[in-house]
């Protein structure tokens, strides 16, 4: 039994190896498969964003299919450079170092941060008070968004557009039935702050006493701590939990839709792709029938 057990082991390691390296060799056949809308003179840009999307070394194929998902999307419009990264913490293995070492060469859109994968112990904190340090230039805003979120560019960038680019905190307010953004706090699901805020999260002493636990519920208590985030705007209905998953968080699938949360199957993903419609511009080919 013993013996079996490694067999199937091995096996799977073996294939989980193969479908890494095709995907890997299937990404590279697009010239232009990007993490960011193409660059344009920087005096066209209304506001900069960045999303970083926390997520784990081992999850090769999951950011391989959000760079498909997000490379597929249309430059949003107003015009805004949105960079997106994979924000990890230190690799612990030595089949990580290479296989991400590839992912950089690649698509250059990985950030590795000093510190341990967690939840609940300080990743968010690592992530908000490492980017003035490592980062080559400002943003306007920042997003931290989960893996299981799905977002769509171009309304995301619509609904800032507008808004404060100081003192500012944006999301999906909790608790579920809350349209009180000053109350509590944004979901981890995907909250953006002003830059203003990220430096004073790397710079004050009230987060950095404070960092386990909830992470975004810890996000709040810092921001209230600190009397910071003067201008706070919750978006719903547009976020929401995927239908279905999560009591009052969650609702139908609608048009207006900024960010899907909990997208975890292959059947759900589908689902979402296919309401949205992200397929709708591939060009006619002999190539291929779909």
């Amino acid at each position: 039994m013993l013996k079996f057990r490694q067999f199937i082991y091995a096996i799977l390691s073996t294939i989980s190896i193969v479908i890494f390296i095709f995907l890997i060799s299937f990404t590279t056949q697009y010239k232009t498969i990007i993490t960011t809308p193409p660059k344009k003179d920087s005096s066209n840009h209304q506001f900069t964003l960045l999303i970083g999307i926390l997520t784990k070394p081992d999850k090769y194929e999951l950011r391989h299919f959000l760079r498909l998902i997000y490379a597929a999307q249309s430059p949003p419009s107003p015009p805004a450079k949105i960079d997106i990264k994979f924000v990890l913490c230190n690799l612990t293995k030595p089949e990580q170092s290479i296989f991400i070492s590839l992912e950089i060469k690649r698509f250059d859109d990985i950030i590795i941060l000093d510190c341990l994968e967690n939840m609940n112990n300080g990743k968010t904190y690592t992530y908000f008070s490492s980017l003035p340090k490592i980062l080559p230039a400002k943003y306007d805003y920042v997003m931290k968004a989960d893996d299981d979120v799905f977002l769509r560019l171009k309304p995301l960038a619509s609904s800032l557009q507008t808004l404060p680019r100081q003192d500012m905190y944006y999301g999906f307010v909790i608790p579920c039935n809350s349209m009180n953004p000053f109350k509590h706090y944004m979901s981890g699901m995907g909250f953006v702050l002003s830059w203003d805020l990220v430096e004073w999260i790397g710079e004050s002493v009230i987060p950095v006493n404070n960092t386990f636990g909830p992470e975004d519920k810890l996000v709040g208590q810092w921001l209230d701590g600190g009397k910071k985030a003067k201008n706070r705007f919750s978006n719903k209905p547009a976020m929401y939990d995927y239908p279905g998953t999560n009591g009052r968080c969650s609702h139908d699938l609608i048009p207006e839709t900024i960010g899907v949360h909990r997208v975890k199957r292959w059947d759900q993903w589908f689902r979402v792709l296919d309401f949205f419609n992200v397929t709708k511009d591939i060009k006619p080919s002999k190539l291929y029938t779909l």
